[in-house]
């Protein structure tokens, strides 16, 4: 006669302390899933942020490469809150400025204009962030401070730009035929250093990038 062993099942204990044993493990496993998301998401925007940061660089170095030497409006000038240049274009010189706004770097650039008085009221329009803010480019956030430095060769060494640089004599711009001259320019012209150095204070620390101007 074949003797039959009792029945066992598990006991409320047992059954317990397996559901707490698989709470833990799947709480370990979550755990780990989301912290792979939080470091490919924080890589994704990490290289999304250099990429934008080499496109704003790389126009920073075009707008500095086509600086214009002129009669009509400072060529390169900075003031602790805005660098402005004037460049050349296809289509004529363009007035340019740089601007950090609540921790913003933008950018705005005038028409292509070939007349002198058209240059000088860009200039004077462009000296007031409220009248050109509707039509400047975002170019990147998160900037904590700038600075840029010149190199000139009066110092040969790094200066503050915002410091006095060699002041070069205007001469009168041309004038076409059955045009009035135009009214003197209303800033003394400062000979272009020979270099030029943007400082980004932004996470995760200082990034800097010297430019060298093209005679």
């Amino acid at each position: 006669m074949t003797r039959r062993l009792p029945l066992r099942g598990f006991t409320l204990v047992e059954v317990l302390v397996a559901l707490f044993v698989m709470a833990v493990l799947a709480t370990m496993a979550w755990q780990g899933v989301d912290a792979m998301a939080r470091t490919r998401e924080g890589a994704q925007q990490a290289s999304a942020q250099m990429l934008r940061l080499g496109n704003v660089l790389t126009q920073w170095e075009q707008d500095l490469n086509q600086i214009q030497d002129s009669a009509a409006a400072p060529s390169l000038r900075f003031d602790g809150a805005a660098l402005r240049l004037t460049r050349r274009s296809p289509e004529g010189l363009q007035f340019v400025v740089w601007t950090l706004q609540d921790r913003q770097l933008w950018r705005w650039a005038s028409p292509p204009v070939t007349r002198v008085q058209d240059m000088q009221d860009w200039w004077i329009r462009g000296q007031q962030w409220s009248a050109i803010s509707g039509d400047a480019l975002r170019m990147l956030g998160d900037v904590e401070g700038w600075q840029v430095y010149y190199w000139r060769l009066q110092d040969n060494t790094w200066s503050n730009a915002q410091s006095t640089g060699d002041v070069a004599p205007v001469a009168p711009p041309p004038v076409q035929p059955g045009e009035e001259p135009p009214p003197p320019p209303e800033f003394d012209r400062e000979l272009l250093p020979r270099g030029v150095r943007l400082q980004l204070q932004m996470p995760p620390g200082l990034m800097t990038r010297d430019i060298v101007l093209r005679p």
